[in-house]
């Protein structure tokens, strides 16, 4: 695999990347034992020096080079630093991975990255590595992954919304941004909108007028209305829904991502994938699409109402 070298064959793949506890983990779990199941060679790359339980089988473990408490021991750095310093390093040794990636020719990857935010918005050791993996032919798409959660306080989509334009802008790689989590969403609260006000971005002044009905958020009405011109401005943040535990879910993100890096399945990969979905019926099946969730929300509201009109 040398550097720059035009022969070489193109290799696929995708950084997963978001905060911490947005399910970076688990998604590559659940993609490599989905994509598994279609007949596509998948290898995980973790690249998060502070993950120490991986439930999924890793090829390549950056904790071999480098690890966070190793780190934080004989620096003295706290866990922020010391996360900047391990990409740091890494980004001075991209020999060491290089020869690991080199032996896994071939494969799909994933790679699991660290949660600290600032490495994705405005630090450059992660994106000089992702730059230096386009020069060795890897073809991919950053998946970036946040909590659906905030989806039901809307101040908080706001920042997410940054965020995520933010992060597009700095790591330079085809983007796809998830909503991870969908099969708990109901757990947090109700929606505002619809869920494809979110999923789609729609005309966020509703947002903003949403928001002036709160008496903290009334006062921050007029920077809401400029952080929410600049989101629009760009026309680039929308979100795919994802819940782990659907194959219909997992399929769709699969997709979109084969589409945002340019991976294209063979005729056997796509009759496998025709098999699983044919399959895909009973209680696993318990969420098939965003409309589920919206459906119940609406049930959810109409009884509310009927309740209500019950009391007057």
């Amino acid at each position: 695999m040398s550097e720059g070298s035009k022969g070489s064959s193109l290799a696929f793949g995708q950084v997963v990347i978001g905060p911490p506890g947005s399910g970076k983990t688990t998604y590559c779990h659940g993609m490599q034992e989905f994509m598994g199941r279609i007949g596509r060679k998948v290898t995980v790359v973790n690249l998060d020096p502070a993950n120490e339980a991986m439930p999924y089988q890793c090829a390549v473990d950056i904790a071999e080079l480098i690890t966070l408490p190793d780190v934080m021991e004989n620096l003295k750095l706290g866990p922020n630093g010391g996360l900047i310093y391990c990409m740091e390093y890494l980004e001075a040794n991209f020999d060491w991975l290089q020869e690991k990636l080199a032996a896994l020719r071939g494969h799909y990857y994933l790679f699991d990255c660290p949660g600290q935010v600032e490495l994705y918005t405005h630090h450059d050791a992660l994106k000089n590595v992702f730059a230096q993996l386009a020069k060795w032919n890897f073809r991919l798409a950053a998946v970036h992954l946040v909590d659906s959660h905030y989806c039901t306080d809307p101040g908080k989509f706001i920042s997410v919304l940054c965020t995520s334009l933010s992060t597009m802008l700095h790591v330079e790689l085809p983007h796809v941004n998830i909503l991870s989590k969908m099969d708990l969403i109901e757990q947090y609260g109700k929606l505002a909108f619809n869920l494809d006000y979110y999923t789609e971005v729609l005309d966020l002044s509703f947002l903003v007028d949403h928001l002036a009905s709160d008496p903290f958020f009334r006062n921050y009405r007029r920077l809401n209305e400029k952080l929410v011109e600049v989101i629009e401005d760009y026309s680039l943040v929308s979100f795919v829904p994802l819940n782990v535990q659907d194959k219909e879910s997992m399929r769709q993100v699969m997709q979109a991502v084969d589409k945002a890096n340019g991976y294209s399945f063979g005729d056997q990969e796509h009759r496998s994938l025709e098999a699983l979905m044919s399959a895909a019926v009973g209680a696993d099946f318990h969420f098939t699409s965003t409309l589920a969730v919206q459906e119940k929300y609406v049930q959810s509201q109409d009884r509310a109402v009927e309740e209500e009109m019950m009391d007057l």
